[in-house]
């Protein structure tokens, strides 16, 4: 049955007998299925046979988070980072298995003995998912970092980022986990520190994996807790490792949220990470 949208707007509710309050052209009355958005196809007794929402779909999310590290080093040209606020913008792509991804941020850093900002790499990529079994999402996908971080060296280059992810859906549990290589093309400099000493940065491509198990309470709320290990892109660092928790949370149909925090398990991480980002879907 089709909407009577436009016919009710040419009427005077006056010749109207019955009530229709979610508009799709069935009595209250007898409406079995109440508040129908006004997106969908509804039969003789008000339920949806159709959604007419097409194939695309977008999103754009905004973020903040906060990182602090220790003296130890994430960077190993500012070993002395204590707090980093970063804003983050991010925008997305939907058709059917088929996503695009683009996201940038800016960071500003603060230390006792130093401050920076300025804006990070930016990403686009391009990602697909695969259903090989029943419950068994397998993503694939592809990105470029671009060189917009600007390291005061004229060595940032396009950076290639591949990767692969699993999820195992049972019950209201999901198990996953997921891969990325990324080939790194800066180019090695050095420099002289306050003691007038050489200082050599060498880079190197970077393997990242992460694992863990996720919870469904409800159908608006997600939530998650994983192991996260990846290689520095500095030479000679050691393994960046943390254990993360994760909130998913559905506002209404468009509107979500997330909130995520870390925590360092080696010198090379950040010793607490958070994150809040909310979102608009569309």
């Amino acid at each position: 049955m089709k909407r009577l949208l436009f016919t009710l707007s040419l009427l005077p509710l006056s010749v109207f007998a019955y009530s229709d309050f979610d508009m799709d052209g069935v009595d209250d009355a007898i409406d079995r299925c109440p508040n129908t958005p006004l997106t969908e196809l509804v039969d003789i007794y008000g339920c949806t046979t159709k959604n007419l929402e097409g194939d695309h779909h977008f999103d754009i999310i905004a973020g903040v988070s906060l990182s602090q590290f220790n003296e130890n080093t994430l960077s190993a040209l500012d070993p002395n980072d204590t707090d980093t606020v970063t804003t983050t913008l991010q925008a997305d792509y939907y058709y059917k298995n088929f996503s695009l991804q683009a996201s940038t941020s800016y960071f500003n850093s603060q230390s006792q003995s130093d401050s920076n900002s300025g804006q990070n790499d930016s990403f686009i990529g391009a990602y697909y998912q695969l259903y090989p079994v029943s419950s068994l999402n397998l993503q694939l996908g592809g990105g470029l970092l671009l060189p917009t971080y600007d390291t005061g060296y004229d060595n940032n280059n396009l950076d290639y980022i591949v990767s692969a992810s699993l999820s195992y859906l049972f019950h209201n549990f999901n198990l996953f986990g997921g891969y990325n290589y990324t080939l790194i093309n800066d180019d090695d400099f050095s420099y002289l520190d306050s003691n007038s000493d050489t200082v050599e940065i060498r880079y190197q491509n970077t393997q990242a994996f992460n694992a863990g198990i996720g919870f469904y309470p409800t159908e608006k709320l997600y939530t998650s807790v994983a192991y996260n290990r990846s290689d520095s892109i500095y030479q000679n660092v050691e393994t960046i490792e943390s254990a993360s928790a994760y909130l998913f949370y559905s506002i209404d149909k468009h509107w979500f949220t997330t909130f995520s925090y870390a925590y360092g398990l080696s010198d090379s991480a950040s010793d607490h990470y958070a994150a809040f980002r909310l979102g608009y879907y569309f």
